[in-house]
């Protein structure tokens, strides 16, 4: 049950770091482009808050004793794409949601993708995630207190 629940953070995790990264990057880059202080800009403060919360989610995946799957979903979308980009940029870059019939902000996330794409932010973190599935305590189910042993013991 524990690495069914791994999978489903994992899921959630990829599409957190894909729309929600991609998005809060192509913003962040548009108010450097702009010079847009982000104070005094809701968006920007938007994006710094969703840059927050991805390094919190991958910083909760990477140490808390969860199911290796909830850092190996991520690690293998994100690895995967980089050697797919790595082999064909165009078809690497057809993979973002960047048609023009979408709604604005997904377009707006699917360049930040190809963004963090290209400069290799996502091979990087593809690699940091894989790294907590060679550990095979990971594996493991937590240790059981001795307490917990006796008393489901029957006489």
């Amino acid at each position: 049950m524990r690495h069914f629940f791994g999978l489903l953070v994992g899921a959630l995790l990829a599409a957190v770091l894909l729309f929600g990264g991609g998005w809060a990057a192509q913003e962040l880059v548009r108010g450097a482009v702009d010079n847009v202080t982000p104070s005094g800009d809701t968006r920007m403060l938007v994006a710094l808050g969703m840059v927050a919360v991805v390094g919190l989610l991958l910083g909760l995946v990477l140490v808390r004793r969860t199911s290796p799957l909830a850092a190996f979903v991520p690690s293998m979308v994100l690895l995967a794409w980089t050697v797919v980009y790595a082999l064909d940029v165009a078809r690497a870059a057809d993979l973002a949601p960047t048609a023009s019939s979408l709604h604005a902000e997904v377009v707006q996330a699917g360049k930040g993708m190809i963004t963090l794409l290209s400069t290799g932010v996502y091979g990087a973190l593809g690699v940091t995630l894989f790294l907590p599935v060679l550990m095979p305590s990971r594996w493991a189910s937590p240790p059981r207190d001795e307490e917990d042993e006796f008393e489901e013991q029957s006489y």
